[in-house]
């Protein structure tokens, strides 16, 4: 068995002894409260400390990110934190915030509580503009080396193969979705054609309202473990819902408080249906890649039947036509 199967086989198999042996090893008292909180692709959980606030712990899957994709992350999270943007950062413990256990590597990070967010709320709407303008002028001052790029052969191309050569489509289905998927990416070139030479810089790569946390007038941002290189409106278009006469006041909403930090390159509209198109495929693929965990069987019962391969289909269908549409509107 290779060290990589031993590692995959004991992340599987974690249980609550092992997590509290090793935060002891990292030296913390733990009282013995314990929450497992909701994450599917790493395990995170938030641990009582004897005398002190919670933490939350996080043991990341194996073979996902390497060590210095991980390290890469944890730097842009404490650049960012150091900027004093409210982004939950790893805790640096004996020099280092990625730890080592036996098969395990993990960090410890403070426990941040609160709400999810009210996106009717224009005043919070531009106070998140303001805070992803300020992690983009941060974000564009370096580049990532180990983390990935938001392109279109990633998250579409390698999607759409993986789900046909893995054979998740179902065969009557097949013909169906080869043929939108050839017409998706026909319309997502065209997208990034009308939006030219946009910059990509680093981003959070995950922001929608479940990674931010309101606690009264405090925001936090948390789980950047998706951090990418990308455009800018990968950060922005997750807050944007419901059709074209609610997406339009928001967007609006959000920028006001965007430009007041950085400029923001209207061309990059053109992408918001070719993201949304690339995360939905992505996240069809991402099921599909992870379909032999059991924790995924469970969370995600209704993944893999015909019901949902039909609705796969239509969504496509409904993205292909919505990127033949003119982008949203905005007025700087």
């Amino acid at each position: 068995m290779t060290g990589s199967d031993e590692s995959t086989l004991a992340f599987a198999g974690l249980q609550p002894d092992d997590i509290l042996t090793t935060m002891e090893e990292l030296g913390f008292h733990c009282d013995g409260r314990f929450l497992a909180l909701n994450s599917y692709e790493n395990r995170v959980y938030q641990i009582g400390i004897e005398n002190q606030q919670p933490v939350v712990t996080k043991f990341y899957r194996p073979g996902r990110w390497s060590d210095e994709a991980i390290l890469e992350e944890h730097s842009f999270s404490t650049e960012l934190a150091d900027a004093e943007i409210p982004v939950v950062a790893p805790l640096t413990l004996h020099g280092n915030s990625l730890h080592h256990s036996g098969k395990f590597r993990l960090s410890v990070s403070p426990c941040r509580g609160g709400r999810a967010p009210e996106l009717d709320d224009k005043d919070l709407m531009r106070q998140l503009g303001r805070l992803v303008a300020r992690m983009h002028l941060l974000g564009e001052t370096k580049s990532f080396l180990h983390r990935p790029m938001l392109d279109i052969e990633t998250y579409g191309y390698q999607s759409s193969e993986y789900l046909l050569e893995e054979s998740f489509i179902p065969v009557s289905l097949e013909d169906a979705y080869q043929g939108i998927v050839r017409h998706l990416f026909d319309n997502i070139d065209a997208c990034y054609e009308r939006a030219g030479n946009v910059r990509d810089i680093r981003l959070h790569g995950d922001f929608h309202p479940g990674n931010v946390l309101v606690a009264g007038e405090r925001l936090h941002i948390v789980d950047l473990d998706d951090a990418k290189t990308g455009p800018a409106m990968q950060d922005l278009w997750m807050f944007l819902s419901g059709d074209r006469n609610e997406q339009t006041p928001q967007l609006s909403t959000l920028l006001e408080g965007y430009q007041e930090f950085r400029s923001f390159d209207a061309r990059e509209l053109n992408l918001v249906e070719a993201l949304r198109t690339l995360r939905i495929m992505h996240y069809a693929a991402w099921l599909a890649r992870r379909w032999e965990d059991p924790a995924f069987k469970l969370a995600f019962p209704w993944f893999n039947s015909p019901r949902y391969w039909d609705e796969h289909i239509l969504s496509l269908r409904e993205q292909a036509a919505l990127m033949e549409e003119p982008p949203l509107e905005w007025t700087s």
